[in-house]
Parts: structure tokens; C-alpha cells; sequence
């Protein structure tokens, strides 16, 4: 009888550090997925000033001017705030996310079963 109990206990620890290492790993597969989503708004960002603006900065035609290398100094500002405050939020994903459980419900499919006309079903459902 000591054995049997002995067995269920160490069962249940099992599942339960089982159901915890799950726990976070889906807590550390969501930060990972935040902080991509945060760096990839970032570099959206930067991108779209640069397709927009560059025209401000740019030497293609040759003339390089004080008031170009004024903006593209000033683009570098603002590229560096964008950086730093998103690497802040990027950062602060974890600190957030600490505060909740966090358990990944994963993907789940539904195949439809069409039974062929003519055949009998049984009560639950089978043939």
C-alpha cells in the first residue's frame, strides 16, 4: 500500500511540474512574440520616415549640402529615440507579463466526419 502511495504522489508531482514547466514556456513563447512584434513596429517606422523623408538628406544628384546634412543629423536623432524607446518597451514585456499566468492554448482542429448515406448509426454516433 505504501508503494501505491508513493506512486500517486510522485504522479502528481510529475503532472504538476509538468503543467508548471508549461506554464513557462508558454510565458517566455509569448515574450518572444511580443518583443519581435514591438522590434518589427520599430523598424516599420524607421522605414516608412526614410521612403518618405530621405528626399530631405539624400545626395543622389550630386549636391551636398549644410541643410541635408542638418536633417539626415536630425533623422539620426529621431532613429536613435525610436530605437531606444522601443528597446525600453521591448524590455519591459517581461516585467509586465511576470504579473500574469500564462498558459498557450495552442491550435486546434476540427475535422468534419460526414457519414455515407445508407449506413446505420449507433447510439453514440459510430457505425
Amino acid at each position: 500500500m505504501e508503494n501505491f502511495d508513493d506512486l500517486i504522489r510522485r504522479q502528481s508531482q510529475y503532472k504538476e511540474s509538468r503543467d508548471q514547466k508549461y506554464k513557462q514556456d508558454s510565458l517566455d513563447r509569448l515574450s518572444k512574440i511580443l518583443k519581435k512584434k514591438i522590434e518589427t513596429t520599430m523598424i516599420g517606422a524607421l522605414s516608412s520616415i526614410e521612403n518618405h523623408f530621405s528626399f530631405l538628406w539624400d545626395n543622389s544628384d550630386g549636391i551636398n549640402s549644410e541643410e541635408k546634412e542638418m536633417m539626415f543629423e536630425l533623422f539620426q536623432k529621431v532613429r536613435s529615440e525610436i530605437l531606444d524607446k522601443g528597446n525600453a518597451q521591448a524590455r519591459n514585456v517581461d516585467s509586465e507579463l511576470s504579473q500574469y499566468e500564462v498558459k498557450w492554448l495552442r491550435y486546434r482542429y476540427v475535422l468534419p466526419v460526414k457519414f455515407q448515406e445508407g449506413k446505420k448509426e449507433n447510439k453514440d454516433g459510430r457505425e
